[in-house]
């Protein structure tokens, strides 16, 4: 328990109680009382929704604060995800389902998807998807090169991404450019404008270009086959190099092992 003078809504100011977080969380599910019973009520119904959904929001409560740390790490969080390959794709597809030269049944969806993502990595950093992986993918480098990746070490999966390849400031551009093009392409489709999937790829570039970014021409020099083929190389080399978590603790446990019979041999 900590006592900090406080300035309540009054504007008078008062010596305040606070108590830690991890101790009221820890309390409020044992006190057998209707204080602890609502407590409990509440947090699980905050649990359910992270579990349903993904996430959980107090939303007065970040209106009412009128932005802050916290908030801008909640829009930081939110174009990452927006940007990342998955989620990306998910948009086009949707973006591309309301053009009206729209056609399920055509591979156009994919190339679509290939110009968008490829225009905004270009305009984030200078290279397209492919470029990027293919230019950085270095199995001499820590980690691959990769500045992001699931688990402990990199998977096959994680080195043929290339948004896993980008620096702070390249990844941060990358997803305000994400956020800023589909929001426009949001209100067409909010208003019910016609648009060809031609119209979309000129809008993107109207965008990318008033916030001053590079426009590609074409598409890069690169391929996705190259691209893909250099990643895997170099995870090949990369695994010979590496040692995985669980190779180590067998080592370990060789040596610990061959200790134990030198010092009982030196004992006979």
């Amino acid at each position: 328990v900590a006592n900090f003078a406080t300035t309540a809504s009054d504007g008078k100011t008062y010596q305040v109680d606070y108590y830690n977080l991890d101790v009221i969380i820890s309390v409020g599910y044992r006190v057998k009382s209707k204080r602890g019973t609502q407590f409990r009520i509440w947090a699980n119904s905050v649990l359910k929704e992270y579990i349903k959904k993904g996430f959980a929001l107090d939303d007065e409560r970040l209106k009412g604060n009128g932005g802050g740390n916290y908030w801008k790490e909640l829009l930081d969080r939110i174009r990452d995800i927006r940007s990342s390959e998955k989620v990306l794709y998910r948009q086009v597809l949707d973006l591309y389902a309301t053009s009206v030269d729209y056609n399920p049944k055509s591979d156009e969806s994919i190339q679509f998807f290939k110009i968008v993502q490829n225009k905004l990595h270009f305009a984030a950093h200078g290279h397209t998807a492919a470029e990027v992986i293919y230019e950085r993918a270095d199995s001499q480098k820590p980690f691959m090169g990769l500045t992001s990746f699931e688990g402990e070490l990199p998977s096959i999966k994680d080195v043929k991404i290339a948004k896993n390849y980008l620096s702070e400031p390249e990844l941060k551009i990358l997803n305000n450019l994400v956020s800023g093009y589909f929001d426009i392409a949001e209100i067409n489709a909010i208003e019910h404008r016609p648009m060809y999937m031609s119209d979309y790829v000129a809008q993107l570039d109207l965008v990318l270009s008033s916030g001053n970014r590079k426009l590609l021409d074409g598409a890069g020099k690169i391929s996705h086959e190259q691209a893909m083929k250099k990643a895997t190389e170099e995870y090949r080399k990369y695994q010979v190099l590496t040692l995985s978590p669980v190779e180590k603790d067998y080592l370990e446990s060789l040596k610990t092992v061959e200790k134990d019979i030198k010092k009982k041999s030196r004992g006979k």
